[in-house]
């Protein structure tokens, strides 16, 4: 058989769109199209019909469309005529109805599937329906592998983007957040503008800042000082002095004055001129351990909120260090109470390569194997553990920011203490602002202070426990940025482990008897953000 032409067309003879097979012109075509309506009777029910040169083998469709097919005098109808068919399911799948317009806005998918039955020539291929539509969707598995593994070096380099921009970010805050603490980004006069502590919302100053104590924040008395008593006036007599400066009297009187004046107290002898004593304190001397061993419970916490306060990302890290101080301490054996911590949900544990394994799954005792002793000096982590449920972050902290319109913004922060049993001290939490100028405390419950240099904002809680497990700050600022208060730090401490490791027991591997020992425990962020 030899299809010269495919055609979908109207009663009239309009070709709605023709696919030829062999070589053609449109006049030709166009030709046998008008003399196809006139050679169609109008008596019966026609399949083909044949002139001197070509056969027309057609089916009628909905709408007055015909189905056409164009071939040689010599083709087999029989053939034609189950092309004819296949071509006639295909139009409607393809084309997805038989109306003019659905034919004249598919036609070129309607060409790409008479392709699939017909070869250049006119020579039916073997497909059927179901071919026809895999072969129009040109589903490649080499494309879908190239696709895939296209995006996934786009994720990767998104994802290692934001990586070193996450980085970046935070050594920005860190720096900052060390400046902040240490009082480095301060400014050095008076009119570097730093405010106080506020407190209830009356946004009155505090007279001194920052101590150089465990708690970072030194409060004022609530008892006045008792006021001096007068001194009778002395006579001086005045003459030439060398070795006074009189210049440098005149100026730091002049700055008393004027510290006076602004509610602060006068800078003590070789202090900060603010008097917070914010510089850090001078370094004690070493003291040598006052036991054989020393035993350290840490645990690191990381928690990532978003900026309504849900954890999206949280995982603790917990460590047991042991110090062997003297030669005493190096035969420690740790016992610790494997039987109540080994099976809790969510927690895994891991000793270290050097430990007894054997020993501490049999009574939950840890030392080194073969009876290695401990090096002095050099802290060993013997055991370490992991949690990361959400459930273990034990505070909670949202932001909304909210544009008043009129080139200032309202800012409400909320914290929520979500662990009944922690006990969190010296909380602090860092809020970027965006810009210099000092925030309006609306209502405040703890203290804040604010550095301008830095445009950084502390909120403070000496500490928060189930008796003190929420509170709220609320201020005004210039700004429009909602994203310029964003991300928040929060710094704390703890000696209130999440993981109940306990140590029953510490012995020497000598002789049985009991090493004193020192045993602190700690429960500190890695990373703290809400963003």
């Amino acid at each position: 058989m030899v299809v010269l032409s495919a055609s979908v067309c109207t009663r009239g003879g309009k070709a709605l769109f023709s696919r030829q097979f062999v070589e053609m012109n449109r006049l030709r075509v166009e030709g046998l199209l008008a003399a196809f309506p006139k050679l169609v009777g109008h008596s019966k029910q026609h399949t083909f019909v044949e002139t001197d040169s070509v056969r027309y083998v057609y089916q009628p469709l909905e709408n007055q469309m015909y189905l056409l097919l164009i071939t040689t005098k010599a083709s087999n109808i029989v053939e034609d005529l189950g092309t004819l068919r296949l071509l006639a399911k295909v139009v409607p799948d393809v084309a997805g109805g038989l109306s003019e317009n659905a034919i004249n806005d598919r036609a070129f998918d309607l060409i790409f599937a008479f392709d699939e039955v017909l070869t250049a020539g006119g020579y039916k291929e073997d497909a059927s329906l179901s071919s026809i539509r895999t072969n129009l969707l040109m589903d490649s598995h080499e494309e879908k592998v190239h696709l895939a593994l296209k995006q996934s070096k786009e994720d990767a380099a998104r994802d290692e983007m934001r990586r070193q921009a996450k980085e970046i970010e935070g050594r920005k805050v860190q720096q900052m957040r060390q400046n902040f603490v240490s009082g480095q980004g301060l400014g050095g006069g008076l009119s570097g503008g730093m405010q106080g502590f506020g407190g209830g919302g009356d946004g009155m100053p505090f007279q001194q800042g920052f101590g150089s104590g465990d708690n970072q924040f030194d409060f004022p008395s609530s008892t006045p000082a008792p006021a001096p008593a007068p001194q009778p006036p002395k006579v001086v007599a005045k003459g030439m002095k060398l070795g006074v400066a009189g210049a440098a009297g005149k100026k730091n009187s002049l700055i008393d004055a004027m510290a006076m004046e602004d509610n602060f107290m006068p800078a003590a002898k070789g202090g900060n001129a603010f008097g917070f004593d914010l510089g850090a304190p001078p370094a004690p001397a070493p003291v040598a351990p006052s036991t054989p061993l020393t035993i350290v419970l840490e645990e690191k916490i990381t928690v990532g909120m978003n900026r309504e306060g849900s954890i999206e990302s949280c995982e603790v890290k917990g460590t047991l260090t042991v110090t062997a101080n003297t030669d005493a301490g190096t035969a420690a054996v740790v016992a610790v109470n494997k039987p109540a911590i080994a099976n809790l949900p969510g927690f895994s544990y891991a000793t270290h390569p050097k430990v007894d394994k054997k020993t501490y799954e049999q009574n939950g005792t840890l030392t080194l194997k073969g009876g290695k002793p401990f090096p002095v000096g050099r802290p060993v982590g013997i055991l370490r553990w992991s949690y990361g449920e959400d459930d273990a972050a034990p505070i909670t902290v949202n932001c909304w920011p909210e544009d008043e319109g009129n080139g200032s913004m309202n800012v409400n922060v909320e914290f929520e203490l979500t662990r009944p049993d922690a006990v969190l001290t010296d909380v602090n939490i860092l809020l970027p602002l965006g810009c210099t100028d000092p925030p309006a405390i609306e209502s405040i419950d703890g203290q804040y202070k604010h550095d301008p240099s830095s445009g950084m904002m502390c909120w403070h809680f000496d500490q928060i426990d189930s008796n003190n497990s929420t509170g709220a700050l609320e201020f005004s600022i210039a700004g429009g940025n909602t994203d310029a208060f964003f991300p928040l730090q929060i710094m704390f401490q703890s000696d209130h482990l999440l993981c109940p490791v306990d140590i029953l027991g510490i012995t020497s591997s000598a002789n049985g008897t009991t090493i004193p020992n020192i045993m602190t425990k700690s429960f500190t962020p890695e990373s703290y953000t809400c963003a």
